[in-house]
C-alpha cells in the first residue's frame, strides 16, 4: 500500500512538471507580446501606413479660414476759417474685422500624384518589413529554444558520463586496494573525473547563457521547456528539390520583395523630381467679408463682401538648375536600388542553398549518428564485460563511455540543427508561417 502511494505521488510530480513545461508554440506566443524588436517593427508598420493618407492629402481640396479683429483709434484735426469755428479736433474709436474662406482644389499637380504613389509603395514596404520581422522572430525563438535544449542535453550527458566515471573510479580504487590493478587505472579514472567536473561547470554556464538569450526575447525567465520526442523521425521539406527553393527565394524572399519596392520608389522619385519642370493648375474659390465701425468721414462704417472663383496656374521657368540636379540624384539612387535588389536576390538564393544543404546533410548525419549511438553502446557493453573478466583495462571502459556520451550529444545537436535549418530554408524562400512552428511543435514531448 505504501509503495503504491509513493509511486502515485512520483507519477503526479512528473505529470505536474510536464504540465508546467512550455513548448515552442507557447514560447513564440510570449515573444509576439514581449519581444521589443518585433514590437518596434509593428510600430514602424503602423507609422508607415499613414504615408497613404498623407500622400492622398495632396490630391484633395484644401480649405482654410483666416481673419482678424481690431480696435482702432483715430484722431482727426481739421482747420477751418475762423468764421466757421477754427481748429476742430475729433477722437474716434471703432472696431473692424474681416475673414476670408478659401478653397483650393488641385487640378494638375504631377508632384502630388507621384507623392501619393510613393506613399502607397512606402506603406507596402513597411508591411513587408513587418512580415520579415515576424519571420525573424520565429527563427530567433526556434534557435534560442533549441539552443536551450542543446545545452540541457549536453549538461545531462556530461553529468551521466560523470556518474559513470565515478563508478569506474570507485572500482579502480577497490581493485588497487586488493592488488588486482595498478595505480595507473586509478590515476586515469581520477583524471577523467576531474575533466568531467570542469566540463560540467562549463556546460552549466552555457545553459545559463542560453536561457538568458531566450529570456531576452520573451521578457521573462523561461521555465521548463518541452524536449524533443525520443526517436523522432525528420524528413526533407517539400519539394525535395533545391532549385525550386532557390527560385522561390529569388522572387518571394521578403528582403527581395522589399528591395523591389525600393526600386519602384526610386523610379517614382525620378518622376517626382522631373515634375518640377511641369506647370500646376488649381481651382480656387474664396469669399471675403469686411466690417468696419466708426462715425467719421475718414472712417465711415460699413460692410463689404467679395466672392471670387476661378483657376490659378503656375509655370516654372528657371530654378537655378535645382530640378536637373535633383533628377540626376534620383537616377543615381535608382541605380543603387537596382544593385541592392540584385544583391538581395543573390543573398536569398545563397541562404536557400545553404539551408537546403544543411537540412539534407543534417538528415544524413542524424542517420549516421543514430547508428553510431547503437555501436557505441555495444562497444561500452563489451568493454564493461571485458573489464569484469580481466581482458580490458579501465582506460578502455572510460574511452568507450566518452565515445557514447559524445555521440549522444552530437546526435541531439544534429537533430536540432536540422530542424532549425528547415525553418531557415522556408524563411529564405519567403514561405515561413506560424503553421511551420506548429508542425515543429508536434515533434516535442507534451
Amino acid at each position: 500500500m505504501r509503495n503504491s502511494l509513493i509511486a502515485t505521488l512520483i507519477a503526479g510530480a512528473f505529470m505536474s512538471l510536464n504540465a508546467q513545461a512550455a513548448d515552442l508554440l507557447q514560447i513564440y506566443k510570449q515573444a509576439l507580446t514581449n519581444d521589443p524588436v518585433f514590437a518596434s517593427a509593428r510600430a514602424s508598420m503602423v507609422a508607415g501606413e499613414e504615408k497613404v493618407p498623407e500622400g492622398r492629402a495632396g490630391l484633395l481640396p484644401n480649405v482654410s479660414v483666416s481673419g482678424n479683429y481690431f480696435k482702432n483709434g483715430l484722431n482727426e484735426t481739421t482747420t477751418e476759417p475762423a468764421d466757421f469755428g477754427g481748429v476742430t479736433s475729433l477722437n474716434t474709436h471703432y472696431p473692424s474685422s474681416s475673414y476670408t474662406v478659401q478653397l483650393t482644389q488641385p487640378l494638375f499637380r504631377m508632384a502630388n500624384w507621384e507623392q501619393y504613389q510613393i506613399g502607397i509603395l512606402s506603406a507596402t514596404s513597411t508591411e513587408t518589413l513587418f512580415a520579415q520581422a515576424q519571420e525573424d522572430l520565429m527563427l530567433r525563438v526556434a534557435q534560442a529554444y533549441f539552443d536551450v535544449l542543446t545545452a540541457q542535453d549536453t549538461l545531462a550527458s556530461i553529468q551521466a558520463n560523470k556518474v559513470a566515471i565515478t563508478e569506474q573510479l570507485a572500482s579502480a580504487k577497490r581493485n588497487f586496494e586488493v592488488g588486482t590493478t595498478t595505480i595507473t587505472d586509478t590515476n586515469e579514472a581520477q583524471s577523467r573525473y576531474d575533466l568531467a567536473v570542469a566540463q560540467e561547470l562549463a556546460a552549466q554556464n552555457t545553459l545559463e547563457i542560453s536561457r538568458t538569450a531566450l529570456e531576452q526575447i520573451i521578457g521573462k525567465p523561461p521555465g521548463d521547456l518541452s524536449p524533443l520526442r525520443t526517436g523522432v523521425k525528420l524528413t526533407l521539406p517539400e519539394p525535395a528539390q533545391m532549385d525550386k527553393w532557390v527560385d522561390s527565394a529569388e522572387h518571394e524572399n521578403f528582403n527581395v520583395v522589399g528591395q523591389k519596392i525600393n526600386v519602384e520608389i526610386a523610379r517614382r522619385t525620378i518622376k517626382l523630381n522631373r515634375s518640377g519642370h511641369y506647370p500646376t493648375l488649381d481651382l480656387v474659390a474664396n469669399r471675403q467679408h469686411n466690417y468696419q465701425g466708426g462715425d467719421s468721414v475718414s472712417a465711415p462704417p460699413g460692410t463689404a463682401n467679395a466672392t471670387a472663383a476661378g483657376v490659378q496656374w503656375n509655370v516654372p521657368i528657371f530654378s537655378g538648375f535645382a530640378v536637373d540636379s535633383q533628377v540626376k540624384e534620383a537616377v543615381a539612387l535608382a541605380g543603387k536600388a537596382e544593385q541592392d535588389l540584385e544583391s538581395a536576390r543573390r543573398t536569398a538564393a545563397q541562404a536557400a542553398r545553404q539551408s537546403y544543404l544543411g537540412v539534407s546533410s543534417g538528415l544524413a548525419q542524424v542517420t549516421a549518428y543514430e547508428a553510431a549511438e547503437v555501436s557505441s553502446q555495444s562497444s561500452l557493453d563489451s568493454n564493461l564485460l571485458g573489464y569484469q573478466v580481466g581482458i580490458r583495462i579501465n582506460i578502455d571502459v572510460l574511452n568507450a563511455q566518452q565515445q557514447l556520451y559524445t555521440t549522444r550529444q552530437t546526435l541531439a545537436k544534429a537533430r536540432y540543427d536540422t530542424i532549425v535549418n528547415g525553418l531557415r530554408l522556408k524563411s529564405a524562400a519567403g514561405s515561413l508561417k506560424e503553421d511551420d512552428l506548429i508542425a515543429v511543435n508536434t515533434l516535442l514531448t507534451h
